[in-house]
């Protein structure tokens, strides 16, 4: 019995970040190939790929330019890249296209100039079906006027660029682009303060539910802070995840009562009090990860939830560390993942993780960062709380430090996790003196079964996601 191409398509949608496999359909049959060829090429930069492959993708590319750019290139000069006799490919790769990053093009053509600009042509004049456009990084402005002054893209959901693109692009983008939901803006540049152009592509949007502000540390622009913050609140009951990378100047955070994701990163030389997160309440938050906020601040706005919360990541000060981890476990009953950075401890911080620990039972991942100055952070009696309660389905582990975590504190712990599931390990640190006596450790806890995967980094290092799983 065939499967039809309807069926066929929803089994190659499963597989569509499956590189090896989708090329593996492609062989059976024709239909096979095209109902697959559709998805494999709907993204090609979201694979790696290698040499080989970004010359192969960049010929196929060329099979696409029409003759009038063929013959514009031949009259540079350029033809040793162009075959004489014009062959049209199988298929038209180029409408299938849905994710445009204009780096990772100009990555693959960069040879010239001109070949570059034929190319920029090529994907506006077949395809203005994007639902995804990203130009950040691209300094090329010329290159910009290509683009906005013969397409529109009235179908684009994401939309990523930096403050070094012209704000006029953006005032022309908001003329037909508005049904974007995710959009991500960085201001890497210093000398460029004009939002202009982002705030009103913000303002016409009907529907943004997604929303990050990137932020070049040690860039002090509160006024443009200040415009960006209050650009959304128009938005605030569609948005549903906002990521900012400075201290909020505004109280433009109380509009989003349905907001499910908060991320506020700052750097440590950047922390100061964060008078407008006082009493903020977000009461159906899932996800908080804040840097460098008192305690005492991040405690009120988890005890303003109303449980929801399931992954947090915070750092825990002297004054309010303990009240935070009191109401984290008192209000968090679904917390499923968890990392707190530490810069001072004492016994009572690691006797409250261990009440954490007995009334989060769905708790899975941990993560804890000590950045301990004074090297009192305990990592044995940390060890000894875990093999005592962590709940049942606890096995991701993250330990970072700014000292040497010490082999026999991690052989107790190892030694006393027999009976539980197999971990996942991660440890960082920049102060290991004998890197190959912990991996022939770990190794022989994982071929005890102990331990199922791991990895050991030399840089006090530690992400906040379990991505290298």
């Amino acid at each position: 019995m065939e499967l039809n191409k309807d069926v066929l398509f929803l089994i190659f949608e499963e597989l569509k970040n499956d590189k090896r496999s989708l090329y593996s359909c492609l062989l059976v049959n024709r239909t096979w190939c095209a109902t697959a060829v559709p998805i494999l090429w709907r993204n090609p930069g979201q694979f790696s790929l290698t040499s080989n492959s970004k010359d192969v993708l960049f010929n196929i590319i060329l099979l696409h330019l029409s003759e009038e750019s063929r013959d514009i290139l031949k009259n540079k000069g350029i033809n040793n890249l162009i075959n004489n006799k014009y062959q049209y490919p199988l298929f038209n790769y180029i409408n299938f296209w849905k994710y445009l990053d204009l780096s990772f093009v100009l990555n693959i053509c960069s040879q010239s100039k001109f070949i570059r600009d034929e190319v920029l042509k090529l994907f506006i004049n077949r395809n203005r079906n994007f639902i995804h456009l990203s130009v950040a990084q691209i300094f090329d402005f010329q290159m910009y006027h290509i683009l906005w002054d013969e397409c529109y893209f009235p179908e684009l959901e994401s939309f990523h660029c930096d403050n070094s693109i012209d704000q006029n692009v953006l005032r022309e983008m908001a003329k037909t682009c508005k049904s974007i939901k995710k959009l991500r803006y960085d201001r890497i540049h210093f000398s460029y303060s004009d939002n202009s152009g982002i705030i009103k592509l913000i303002e016409v949007q009907k529907n943004l539910s997604d929303v990050k502000f990137g932020y070049k540390k040690k860039m002090d622009d509160k006024l443009s802070n200040k415009s960006l913050e209050e650009s959304l609140i128009k938005h605030a009951n569609t948005i549903k995840y906002l990521r900012i990378e400075w201290n909020p100047v505004t109280r433009f955070l109380s509009y989003f009562v349905n907001l499910l994701s908060l991320e506020i990163d700052i750097s440590y030389l950047e922390r100061e009090e964060s008078f407008y997160l006082n009493n903020l309440s977000l009461p159906i938050l899932k996800i908080l990860k804040i840097n460098y906020i008192s305690s005492r601040i991040l405690a009120n706005l988890i005890e303003n939830t109303l449980g929801c919360l399931y992954k947090i990541s915070v750092n825990l000060d002297v004054d309010g560390g303990r009240k935070l981890i009191q109401a984290i476990y008192q209000n968090c009953k679904n917390l499923k993942y968890l990392k707190l950075k530490f810069f001072i401890c004492n016994y009572s911080l690691i006797s409250e993780i261990e009440n954490l620990l007995n009334n989060c039972q769905l708790l899975s991942e941990l993560i804890i960062d000590n950045f301990d100055i004074f090297d009192s952070f305990r990592w044995d009696r940390l060890f000894k709380t875990l093999i005592r309660s962590s709940p049942i389905g606890l096995f991701k582990f993250k330990f970072s430090s700014n000292r040497m975590i010490r082999l026999e504190h991690l052989k107790l712990l190892f030694d006393s996790w027999k009976d539980k599931r197999s971990m996942f390990l991660k440890i960082s640190s920049s102060n290991w003196m004998d890197k190959s006596r912990l991996e022939d450790l770990i190794e022989e806890y994982k071929a005890e079964g102990i331990i199922e995967r791991y990895i050991i980094s030399n840089r006090h290092n530690c992400e906040d996601d379990f991505g290298w799983i």
